[in-house]
């Protein structure tokens, strides 16, 4: 069994290296367009001479262990080149940012109430489209869902404005 395996294992090695080993040609055809071909039995075709495939083995890989720093192992001061920024700049961005999040938040809380409007208690008008039960389900169903992706949207907007400084 192992000698059958190593026969068939010399025998696949060496039909790869003669299948790499193939005649090329390079055909030009009357437009000028060149063609790499196995076979020169076409008009225009002439063998050409390739260097043979040349195989460099990868250099090896070491391993290295990640380096993990504590707290305390950080560096307290950032590189001198780092950019700072002045407080009042850095107030002024955090008024803007807070006031972007409170738009956010109004515009939410306004969707909010939209959807529990026409919601109606989970007693929606019907529409005229509606003949079928089974649709008019799946957009009660659809607004429960808007309602409650906003309901979220509104929290997130509340905690992320209570986290600012």
């Amino acid at each position: 069994m192992k000698q059958s395996m190593i026969v068939l294992l010399v025998l696949a090695c060496a039909t790869g290296q003669a299948l790499a080993q193939n005649e090329v040609f390079l055909c030009v055809d009357e437009n000028g367009k060149k063609e790499y071909k196995n076979t020169g039995a076409t008009k225009g075709c002439r063998k050409i001479d390739l260097p043979g495939i040349t195989m460099i083995p990868a250099p090896a890989q070491v391993a290295k262990k990640p380096v993990l720093q504590s707290a305390a192992a950080k560096p307290s001061n950032p590189a001198p080149d780092f950019p700072k920024v002045d407080g009042e700049t850095q107030r002024a961005r955090d008024n803007d940012r807070r006031q972007i999040l409170l738009d956010e938040m109004r515009i939410e809380e306004q969707k909010l109430a939209s959807l529990k409007k026409e919601f109606n208690n989970g007693e929606p008008e019907r529409r005229g489209d509606e003949r079928n039960y089974a649709k008019y389900q799946d957009r009660v169903a659809g607004m429960k869902d808007d309602i409650a992706r906003t309901e979220k949207n509104v929290e997130a907007l509340r905690r992320e404005i209570a986290n600012l400084k």
